[in-house]
């Protein structure tokens, strides 16, 4: 096995088998959990390890290389109006393909997914522009942020109260694992070449800041859309008798999510080689390095979302209901 693969799956091992373990007592003690439920839970956090591997290795290869050279080539540009406008284009982008807005879509029946995904795309390409102007103007995050938030409690009085917990779950959403690396990335890169003492500093804080966009946008969706309602779809935890059941589980989830990455990752590529042709940054052995981090960036990506939604979010649903309907102590 690849030793940073090997040293990429064991540091995953140490974040899942924590979450693993509470979960089991939590079955074990409090919420008596079904033997199929729970064999879907196990056989999920296999995948988790694993795909958290394969995607962290392939971010290190591909997302944080292609984001730290796209970041200091919009810096070296002297025409702000078009990189704030390339900006906007990448943040929109990024934020479509990220799988997990894709999943918080599909559970909000009210809203079309399309209209969703749109309105949360638009606020992180709105707020990385912000970001992107705070690190070439030096202007203090913490100033920032404090504004931002007061707006956005401020408009959270105005919105229908069922969007409210939704617009900053779409915020949570965006702090996904294609947007953070990318995002991340890319504001080192435009620090990279700035030689004074906070540069370091300020390429730090635009998660932070992108993530505000999307509660913003989702809210005034909310005013400006105004569906009956923006609950969230009920989970159906699928019957587990036998391990053929947990089989075909996974089964039907593999290509499910797989299609779902491709869409996702591909047009990341594509971005990634148009930039090559137009700066021609990288040799031919970087772009070879990149092209196949991108692949287990699919790989991982695949594992991960699978072990996650068919494995994980049944087991959360379940522990989540019962602690809901058990009487208080």
């Amino acid at each position: 096995m690849n030793q940073r693969l090997k040293e990429k799956i064991q540091e995953a091992l140490s974040s899942v088998l924590p979450i693993t373990a509470i979960v089991l007592l939590v079955s074990i003690t409090i919420a008596p959990m079904p033997i199929g439920t729970m064999m879907l839970f196990l056989a999920g956090a296999v995948l988790l390890i694993i795909g958290m591997g394969f995607f962290s290795l392939g971010a290190d290869m591909s997302m944080i290389p292609f984001g730290e050279s796209m970041g200091t080539q919009l810096t070296k540009s002297k025409k702000v109006g078009l990189t704030a406008l390339l900006c906007f284009v990448i943040g929109v982008a990024i934020t479509i393909a990220e799988p997990d807005l894709a999943v918080l879509a599909t559970q909000v029946p009210a809203i079309p997914d399309r209209t969703l995904i749109l309105t949360v795309a638009v606020g992180v390409g709105i707020f990385l522009v912000v970001a992107m102007l705070r690190i070439l103007f030096r202007l203090p995050l913490s100033v920032l942020l404090i504004g931002f938030y007061i707006a956005t409690f401020a408009l959270s009085f105005f919105t229908p109260a069922d969007f409210v917990p939704m617009a900053f779950d779409s915020g949570g959403v965006t702090t996904g694992p294609i947007t953070v690396p990318f995002i991340m990335a890319l504001g080192i890169g435009m620090a990279a070449l700035r030689s004074d003492k906070h540069s370091q500093n300020d390429s730090f804080g635009l998660v932070g800041l992108c993530s505000i966009g999307p509660i913003l946008s989702v809210m005034l969706l909310g005013i400006l859309y105004n569906p009956t309602s923006a609950g969230y779809e009920p989970i159906l935890v699928p019957e587990i008798v036998t391990t053929q059941d947990v089989a075909r589980e996974f089964a039907v989830g593999f290509p499910k999510y797989g299609k779902e990455v491709l869409i996702a990752v591909v047009p990341i590529m594509l971005m990634f080689l148009a930039f090559q042709a137009v700066s021609r940054r990288f040799q031919k052995r970087q772009i070879t390095r990149v092209l196949i981090g991108f692949l287990y960036t699919y790989i991982g990506l695949v594992t991960f979302l699978t072990g996650a939604n068919v494995g994980f979010l049944s087991a959360g649903y379940y522990i989540g209901s019962e602690l809901a309907g058990s009487e208080p102590m």
